[in-house]
């Protein structure tokens, strides 16, 4: 089994994965940011329609956490870029998470795990949070309600972020919305008027979203 180290600073590496190789990519925090014991895994939007760990919400997400100080691990699920296998309809790819997310855990046991996801993504680690049972969770444009993916086991942990454009024209956003009504902890929710299910001119926007409401969840609540 391929289990590289822990980066001591951004890279791309290669791991083994359930069914072969798995392109991940360590980003550490940008700039002058103080490093915190966090690191958040994110996952990307639909194989089979072009998602990959380079997507510019994937990357804008990452962006977004590494400015509090947070590590970010992007990686691409089976059939997408350097990673084997074939599109498994978020069932293999919860596999991919779990593989990542528990190297990330044998590295740096000392860290918190986050996870966060946009579209497909969102729905796989959503799927994936009652196993992994992650200190928060960001959830960005979960695509309820589309295909036949299953919403109705999830179990988010209590730090739990939805970011939804009430103009997703791929992810129907009141039906989004009616499903957080009905559940018995609903997540922090932040709606962005006018703003597509790519966040088209949005991104920067979607980078305050996240900084904004994910501030209070750091180990000292603060930024």
């Amino acid at each position: 089994m391929q289990t590289p180290p822990f980066p001591h600073e951004s890279a791309t590496l290669t791991l083994d994965g359930p069914v072969g190789p798995l392109e991940i990519g360590v980003d550490l925090p940008d700039g002058d940011a103080t490093a915190r014991p966090i690191i958040a895994v994110i996952c990307h939007p639909l194989s089979i329609e072009g998602g990959s760990m380079h997507n510019k919400v994937v990357t804008m997400a990452s962006r977004a956490l590494r400015d509090l100080g947070i590590t970010t691990v992007r990686f691409n699920f089976r059939s997408v870029g350097g990673s084997a296998g074939t599109y498994d309809n978020g069932e293999g790819e919860a596999d991919d998470l779990r593989a990542v997310a528990n190297w990330v855990r044998s590295q740096r046991p000392d860290c918190a795990l986050w996870l966060a996801g946009f579209s497909f993504g969102a729905y796989v680690s959503l799927r994936a949070a009652a196993a992994l049972q992650p200190q928060a969770l960001i959830s960005i444009a979960p695509p309820v309600g589309r295909r036949t993916w299953d919403f109705s086991e999830v179990q988010p942990p209590a730090n739990w972020l939805v970011v939804q454009g009430d103009a997703d024209e791929v992810v129907d956003a009141q039906g989004v919305y009616q499903w957080l009504e009905s559940l018995p902890n609903p997540p922090q929710l932040v709606r962005m008027p006018d703003t597509s299910h790519f966040f088209h001119r949005k991104l920067i926007d979607l980078r305050g979203a996240i900084q904004h409401e994910v501030r209070r969840w750091l180990p000292d609540g603060s930024n």
